[in-house]
């Protein structure tokens, strides 16, 4: 690898509002040598997670380190390893790792996860937050058959595959929320929403009592703000809520960042609000990951996503993302 090069996504500047090109620097750089007990890995495929423009900020209350300002940035990648000096990887592996924004990275072996290039039908799909929204389901809002589901944020990367999976735990109606008519639109056709609440079109409690009129039994709530507070009101004795992602504060800019919330309805009607984090849960993911396989190949699950191609890519693919371009997942082909 002597004298080759590599280019990789550094962190400019701090924002100040939304997420601009600027913010970025793609700088080429001599491809790292691998000491021993670590591996040279050729990124393939990375994610952009919403999170990031957390990470971005000086300070932020996420628990993740942020990005350090003129330093990469960081993310879910997956790619083939190049070198693996005396370590249980060879050249050739799939590993799954967190050094993504750079066209080859070179980790400490106990960070470079190997795949089964056999278990999912598409290696993209190990870059899926399915884990976060099996997790979500199943542990945070308990999904049961017969129950009448909302979930916030219905078309990002998480909620496309939230209702699919609480569809599988048996949920009889699933509504989703989401920013445009168009959306909305494929939530139903595409992903078996049977309605969907539509941010701005209206006050959200109104909507949601229209959708589900004998009330929610389960939330799956990426969102926060007016979408669970819309969900406390519209909930069932003993409903219980998945509290997954709080997007209306991290993406509030000057406004509120807090949700106030109903205490007393919460406490009358005995609904249950369970915050829920992935490194809580992590043992959920060969679980998923077997279901996610069987569910692609069977029809029964989707991976909703978008692909760009090329690094110099990355900074847009954030944008769109947080901007609510995309349905689904939003990835990069390196």
């Amino acid at each position: 690898m002597t004298n080759r090069t590599h280019r990789e996504v550094r962190l400019a500047a701090r924002p100040q509002g939304p997420v601009t090109d600027d913010l970025f620097e793609i700088v080429t750089v001599p491809v790292p040598e691998p000491g021993p007990g670590q591996v040279l890995v050729r990124n393939t495929l990375m994610g952009v997670a919403a999170v990031m423009r957390t990470q971005m900020d000086e300070t932020s209350e996420v628990p993740l380190p942020g990005f350090g300002l003129g330093e990469p940035l960081y993310g879910p990648a997956v790619g083939e390893v190049v070198t693996a000096n005396g370590t249980g990887l060879v050249p050739g592996d799939l590993v799954q790792h967190k050094s993504g924004w750079r066209e080859y990275a070179v980790l400490d072996a106990a960070a470079a996860q190997r795949l089964d290039p056999g278990l999912l039908p598409d290696p993209a799909g190990y870059l899926s937050q399915g884990p976060t929204a099996w997790m979500g389901v199943v542990r945070g809002a308990e999904v049961r058959p017969g129950d009448t589901v909302f979930v916030t944020g219905a078309a990002g990367g998480v909620g496309s595959l939230a209702g699919q999976i609480a569809r599988l735990r048996g949920a009889t109606r699933i509504i989703g929320s989401t920013g445009s008519p168009e959306k909305a639109d494929r939530l139903r056709a595409e992903l078996g929403y049977d309605a969907v609440v539509i941010r701005g079109a209206g006050p959200v409690e109104e909507q949601l009592r229209a959708a589900a009129p004998e009330g929610i039994d389960a939330l799956f709530d990426n969102v926060g703000g007016e979408q669970l507070q819309a969900a406390i009101a519209v909930a069932v004795r003993g409903a219980r809520f998945a509290l997954v992602g709080a997007l209306a504060g991290q993406l509030a800019g000057a406004g509120p960042r807090t949700t106030e919330i109903d205490t007393l309805a919460v406490i009358s009607r005995g609904i249950t609000l369970r915050g829920v984090a992935l490194y809580d849960h992590r043992d959920l993911i060969p679980e998923w990951l077997t279901q996610f396989g069987r569910g692609l190949r069977d029809g029964t699950l989707t991976f909703p996503h978008t692909r760009l191609r090329g690094i110099e890519q990355a900074p847009r693919a954030l944008r769109e993302l947080i901007g609510g371009r995309h349905l689904g997942a939003v990835l990069v082909e390196l």
